[in-house]
């Protein structure tokens, strides 16, 4: 039975069919946030998971199941509660993430809290009434300082009101990401809510990209959602008398990574505050080559009409690169469907100067990566491939 039991959600992801996949993104994405909490969901909730990317049952049929599951399980188990509550979360979030609504208010936040932690919190969707402070594993034992009771209302529509002014135009990717990275770690330092901000705040900020055009790969959060949380931890903590500033560093470089494809190690015992000795030098060395500024290179010629920051920001190596990534866009496509289209008809040349030099820099992937002459074979875009391609449109 244990083979049932375990879903490979990369597989959904890299080879289903494109509803099985979109699915798959959403399950993992809400299960992996649960770490933010050191929480972890049952069995039951991934057959359960498997049989709506199946097709078998609907999400709102998953959702009323986990709920039945915990209200007639006969035998109560140690962890079943922590399990409940992560189960059912889970649940919420993956319909979220599966829905194409977003509301950039303060009442949208709210939303987003309430639908998130139903049938979890009863005070899901409501403000808290009350300060709160937070130990750290990150800090010690430390707690960031949060915004006051009185002020939340007013605190979260100054940020986004703020934000809504803010204009991206223009922007490079690197600036695009360290504005962002700000942005939600305004709205996190908030923590409008007694429990469940992480998850909120995570929730919010992937729509919120989706909603400016971004395909934001929700991998990444799904992977590294400890790493996120003491990110945001870091960002918002400041103590003189241990000489430790606010370092949002480390949240740049996991919005670098979600936004522009950089392969950023994003290890969690860099951001502890006072680290061992052995730590100390790796952990400052990563610090100042994050405050780096981006190396530059110079390109071939480009025949699109395009920005020249692309050769600084994309390293892009030749016009070829963004012909293709023009061509996929959100696409997934053959090699026969991207020459027809780009107009080329020499196969062998376009596998050697486009096709091999865009994979190898990491703009496109194959569908079946463990299988490259698989005959149904397709190539679609990083996340690194996104990127460019949003910068591509907007120009």
């Amino acid at each position: 039975m244990q083979e049932n039991k375990y879903i490979d959600f990369q597989e959904y992801i890299r080879a289903g069919e494109p509803h099985k996949r979109e699915k798959a993104y959403a399950w993992k994405t809400a299960i992996g946030l649960q770490a933010v909490d050191g929480l972890y969901v049952s069995d039951y909730l991934k057959q359960t998971a498997k049989r709506h990317i199946e097709g078998e049952i609907t999400i709102d049929q998953a959702r009323e199941l986990v709920n039945t599951y915990y209200k007639t399980k006969p035998i109560k188990e140690k962890d079943d509660d922590i399990m409940q509550e992560a189960d059912k979360v889970s649940a919420n979030i993956s319909k979220l993430l599966q829905e194409e609504t977003f509301a950039f208010t303060f009442v949208g936040l709210l939303a987003i809290h309430k639908r998130v932690f139903e049938d979890v919190f009863d005070f899901a969707g409501q403000i808290r009434d009350y300060n709160i402070t937070k130990k750290e594993w990150v800090l010690r034992g430390d707690t960031v300082l949060y915004v006051s009771a009185t002020d939340i209302k007013q605190a979260i529509e100054y940020d986004l009101q703020t934000e809504k002014e803010f204009n991206y135009a223009g922007l490079p990717m690197e600036k695009v990401a360290e504005h962002i990275a700000r942005f939600v770690s305004g709205i996190w330092q908030i923590h409008p809510f007694g429990e469940g901000n992480t998850r909120t705040t995570a929730i919010f900020t992937i729509k919120y990209l989706r909603s400016l055009g971004f395909k934001v790969d929700n991998n990444l959060f799904a992977d590294n959602a400890w790493y996120f949380r003491n990110a945001l931890v870091r960002a918002n903590y400041k103590n003189i008398q241990k000489g430790i500033s606010y370092e949002p560093v480390f949240l740049i470089r996991f919005f670098r990574s979600l936004l522009m494809g950089e392969n950023n190690e994003l290890k969690n015992r860099y951001l502890l505050i006072e680290p061992p000795t052995e730590w100390r030098k790796e952990v400052e060395k990563m610090i100042e080559q994050m405050k780096q500024p981006t190396p530059t290179t110079t390109p071939t010629s480009l025949n699109f009409s395009v920005s020249p920051r692309f050769d600084k920001i994309f390293n892009v190596k030749n016009e070829n690169t963004l012909r293709i990534v023009k061509t996929i866009g959100e696409e997934e496509l053959g090699i026969k469907q991207i020459m027809e289209l780009i107009g080329l008809k020499d196969r062998k040349n376009f596998i050697t100067y486009s096709l091999t030099p865009a994979l190898q820099e990491g703009f496109i992937q194959m569908l079946y990566p463990d299988n490259p002459h698989h005959p149904k074979q397709k190539y679609l875009l990083t996340v690194k491939g996104f990127s460019l391609y949003n910068e591509i449109v907007k120009k």
